[in-house]
């Protein structure tokens, strides 16, 4: 196994003059947006939209900011994606044979910070979020090839030398939350940054590696309603985050290199069975397929060039996530977590051969955690999952960009334990209306 750390660094002076660095790295779950940034959610699976108890719930539902107190969390993830490709029957531009993708572990960093104001206030709270996804990032080595229709000399699947793309998005968001009886709801601009490089792209007329860099804008908005003591409902979502576009790859992303960031929404439910186990159920739906560059067929190859319009992208399709969660408070000290996520896939067998580059396949997440608060101020958290092996077979392209008598099947299990810390200060976090 190879280490490698990729990051974007992010440095942010805040009007405090506090400097806070953080960095987006290779991530890949639900296609490659997370199942759940922070310790708590990535331990519950990514549920809790009705459910936020601390800082972290900017990322996914900003309406529950007040309720999260004074603190600071920060934790840093040791992801482990295990990729790979095995082609199979007649030769193609694609190797015969498995071949493995020779990064296999990234350090990724989140942290988020939540005030409470004074009652009377024009909102009850305020917070600052950096998170990241990612989850483009393959590293395939020049493996030597020695059967047409590469040329003589070559190397790499797709005969262009070493194959990889590396897509990290880290998001920059400030948020605030009102409360109007049993109802909250928050709000978080969000400002993006996405870094793309990619190569051994030569087939595509994508030569050379090059890193490239695009800001851009959105937001994040929520809502949380208790409707009855001991159970909430919760429905949050991001906008499209409109990016710049990639200059530098504008022959190889559709529409002239743009790569926005595409919607997502999620809905669910919080229940409270007694005053220490909470039991969630989320449903979460992502649209893909609203961004050209990652939707449109690869097979688009044959009616327009990369870069073009309506080029070719990964065909990815838009996917429904279904989440559930537990949390059980075993002592004052002591919570533990668990969770589950399924998804389905985004690649269709059609396009299996481009997605060599973006394997994002696994469907199930099996999660758990904890919370041990050390002192009254100081908790140490933690969290692990585990997402089993995924494949998606199909064939190559018709020529000039491959053989359909060429099978290729695509495969990714993941691994990730995060830990974290929680410092709590002042303003202690909002009690849930106690159960009747």
């Amino acid at each position: 196994m190879r280490v490698r750390i990729k990051s974007t660094c992010l440095t942010l002076t805040l009007a405090a003059g506090v400097v806070v660095t953080t960095a987006g790295a290779a991530m890949a779950t639900e296609g490659y947006f997370r199942h759940g940034y922070g310790a708590r959610h990535e331990a519950m699976g990514g549920a809790g939209v009705a459910d936020g108890r601390d800082s972290t719930t900017i990322a996914l539902n900003p309406a529950a900011l007040w309720r999260a107190g004074n603190e600071f969390t920060m934790a840093v993830s040791g992801f482990m994606p295990f990729r790979s490709m095995e082609g199979s029957g007649a030769p193609g531009f694609t190797p015969s044979g498995k071949v493995e993708s020779g990064s296999e572990f990234f350090l990724v960093p989140n942290m988020s910070w939540s005030y409470r104001l004074a009652p009377g206030s024009i909102v009850d709270a305020v917070g600052f979020s950096v998170y990241g996804n990612g989850g483009m990032n393959t590293d395939f080595g020049g493996l030597a090839r020695t059967t047409p229709p590469c040329p003589p000399g070559a190397t790499g699947i797709f005969c262009g030398g070493r194959l990889g793309v590396n897509l990290q998005q880290a998001f920059i968001s400030f948020a605030m939350a009102k409360r109007f009886g049993s109802v909250s709801v928050g709000v978080a601009p969000i400002v993006a940054r996405q870094q793309f490089e990619a190569e051994g792209l030569g087939l595509f007329g994508v030569s050379g590696s090059v890193t490239d860099v695009s800001w851009g804008y959105g937001a994040r908005a929520g809502i949380e309603w208790q409707i009855a003591p001991g159970l909430r409902l919760g429905v949050a979502g991001n906008t499209r985050v409109y990016m710049e576009k990639f200059d530098k790859y504008a022959r190889l992303f559709a529409g002239q290199g743009d790569f926005d960031i595409p919607a997502s929404l999620q809905a669910g439910i919080a229940f409270d069975v007694n005053p220490h186990l909470t039991l969630m159920a989320d449903y979460k739906r992502i649209w893909y397929g609203s961004v050209a560059s990652i939707a449109n067929p690869s097979a688009n190859a044959f009616i327009a060039p990369f870069g073009a319009g309506n080029g070719p992208g990964f065909g990815w399709r838009d996917i429904d996530i279904f989440k559930v969660g537990l949390e059980w408070r075993a002592s004052r000290k002591l919570t533990l977590r668990a969770g589950y996520a399924y998804n389905t896939s985004p690649i269709r067998s059609a396009d299996v051969m481009l997605n060599i580059l973006a394997p994002g396949v696994v469907q199930h997440h099996i999660t758990g955690g904890f919370e041990y608060k050390l002192n009254r101020k100081l908790s140490l958290e933690a969290a692990v999952f585990y997402a089993p092996e995924a494949t998606v077979s199909g064939v190559e392209l018709p020529p000039p960009f491959g053989n359909p008598a060429h099978r290729v099947q695509i495969a990714m299990d993941q691994l990730e334990v995060t830990v974290g810390i929680k410092y709590r200060w002042g303003a202690p976090e909002a009690a849930i209306e106690p159960l009747k």
